[in-house]
């Protein structure tokens, strides 16, 4: 499969590659994006949790606690029905979550989520959110996208057998067996689309018999068992499973690896079909382009860099405790109701008294951790034969998810200096066994640095000469892995509730992305 095919060849040549940077000049670097000491408050016992005397008591009507995609969702829809009485408590300086951007030598970037696929009918939150940023409209009677915001083409393409093809199946020289797999793998996706609902946000499909036998089993032993053993299909499937939920086949479920296809646009064979041609909204910093649209009208009710350590239904309302990362007080905010948008491990560590839906959650999920790269280049990088340049590149045999061109949506064709964006997912899969965050907590940069440098040598053999800087941004618990059986114990509810308190989180989902955040977000303040 994927790594055994690629990494051996070119050990050698890699290893005198470093040598050779490592003599001709030095790559700046580190990492940003994340403080980890202040999110890590809360877990060493600093501050203190219930502290009966803060120094600071302040009002408000609502408390949203977390400004991630659901959080600033939930701000939106308090503001759309009128109640512009609340506050919004943040981690992070900057509200986004993990869809936040960043700036790289003068070059916007992603550090985290990097675009939106048009949103179906069942994600009409989202549909209505991109009509009022001005995305989309209604032109005689059809809804039409801003060409300028759509991914421009090329889209994908897959360095596979020493070129580059479009795409990111491996088509180029593989056994009419593996194309015959290909078919018959697209065929039962479409007969599984017909027999139950597959719906973006999950809060909208029914949990039906067929899609709890699929969450009953992994992906892994389903496709063994539907007699799907080509090593590039598999090697295929096992890259979707990792890039949208950060492990690999054997840990997420059949409904989850199903569903991956099945709830946008199937999975279309070479030759049989032209695909759907899934459109894609981006930007070169990436999702951070929409959640810093969402947190621009909030002004001074979104509060950054507050460590959530206390949440309480009192006789009269609630209370929420905060402390100030960057003043160390602490404050005890009253208030009628609070929104939860904070993932599901660190709700069930602040709440008290937390009710059995969110206990049963925090038990289920299992969490991806990851990592971003921002590579910034001083010029363009000479290219391998084969397909042209794309937005989102892809080096089959490697442990990452392959990089997104910063510049690629520029209209201006000049050769200039850009960022790429490479993405290391670390959860437990074939690839990566042991303590993913252990690791990602552990090893210096320069590490993250040097795996790069060698999952490129082979295309891009000129990317370390090129390279400037190396900034690298940390996600210990960067999405939840929809593993065996989460249907069957969480059911995805539409809402959670208890009492006064209304939770919104893609965790959940079980499948953190934009649609299922922001979804759930805005469902938690409308409700109330």
């Amino acid at each position: 499969m994927r790594r055994r095919e690629f990494l051996a060849a070119p050990v050698a040549a890699t290893a005198a590659l470093l040598a050779g940077c490592e003599a001709r000049h030095e790559i700046a670097g580190g990492f940003t994006g994340i403080d980890m000491a202040r999110g890590h408050a809360l877990r060493d016992g600093a501050p203190k949790r219930g502290d009966a005397s803060p120094p600071v008591q302040r009002r408000t009507r609502v408390v949203i606690a977390g400004g991630g995609v659901a959080g600033l969702a939930a701000a939106r829809a308090l503001r759309l029905s009128g109640i512009e009485d609340f506050v919004l408590l943040e981690l992070e300086d900057e509200a986004g979550g993990n869809s936040r951007a960043g700036v790289l030598q003068g070059i916007a970037c992603p550090l985290g989520a990097h675009y939106l696929p048009l949103p179906g009918d069942s994600a009409h939150e989202v549909q209505d959110l991109l009509e009022e940023l001005g995305l989309r409209r209604r032109v005689a009677g059809r809804w039409q996208y801003d060409e300028r915001h759509l991914c421009h083409s090329p889209q994908e393409r897959l360095f596979f057998e020493g070129s580059w093809q479009e795409g990111l199946l491996p088509v180029q020289g593989v056994a009419p067996a593996t194309l015959q797999q290909y078919r018959r793998f697209a065929e039962r996706v479409e007969a599984l689309r017909r027999e139950a609902r597959f719906a973006i946000p999950t809060l909208r499909a029914v949990p039906a018999p067929t899609l709890l036998a699929l969450d009953a089993q992994s992906f892994d032993a389903w496709l063994q068992r539907e007699g799907f053993d080509d090593a590039q299909l598999r090697w295929y499937l096992d890259y979707c499973c990792r890039d949208d939920y950060g492990a690999g086949l054997a840990q997420v479920s059949a409904w989850a690896g199903i569903h991956y296809f099945a709830s946008r646009h199937g999975f279309h064979a070479p030759g049989h079909g032209e695909p759907d041609g899934e459109g894609v909204l981006t930007w070169p910093e990436g999702n951070g382009w929409l959640t810093r649209r969402l947190a621009q009208p909030l002004g001074d009710r979104l509060r950054g860099g507050q460590v959530v350590t206390r949440i309480a239904e009192t006789r009269d309302g609630v209370e929420v405790e905060a402390f100030d990362g960057a003043t160390g007080a602490r404050v005890r905010w009253q208030a009628e109701r609070c929104i939860v948008a904070l993932p599901v491990f660190i709700a069930a560590r602040v709440v008290q008294n937390p009710p059995e839906a969110l206990r049963r959650a925090a038990a289920a999920i299992g969490y991806a951790p990851w990592l971003v790269a921002n590579v910034h280049l001083r010029a363009p990088l000479a290219d391998r034969p084969g397909a042209a340049p794309a937005w989102d590149n892809v080096v089959h045999g490697s442990r990452g998810l392959g990089y997104v061109d910063a510049g690629h949506q520029s209209l201006d064709p000049t050769p200039r200096a850009t960022v790429l964006s490479w993405y290391r997912p670390l959860g437990p899969s074939q690839w990566d066994v042991g303590d993913g965050r252990r690791r990602l907590l552990d090893q210096p940069w320069t590490t993250w640095r040097d795996e790069l440098l060698a999952e490129f040598a082979a295309p891009h053999p000129d990317l370390a000469e090129l390279a400037t800087r190396i900034d690298i941004t940390r996600y210990g618990h960067a999405m939840a892995i929809p593993a065996p059986g989460w249907l069957a114990r969480t059911g995805t509810p539409a809402a959670v509730r208890a009492g006064r308190l209304a939770f919104a989180h893609a965790d959940w989902s079980g499948y953190s992305i934009f649609e299922e955040a922001f979804t759930r977000g805005h469902l938690a303040a409308a409700a109330g």
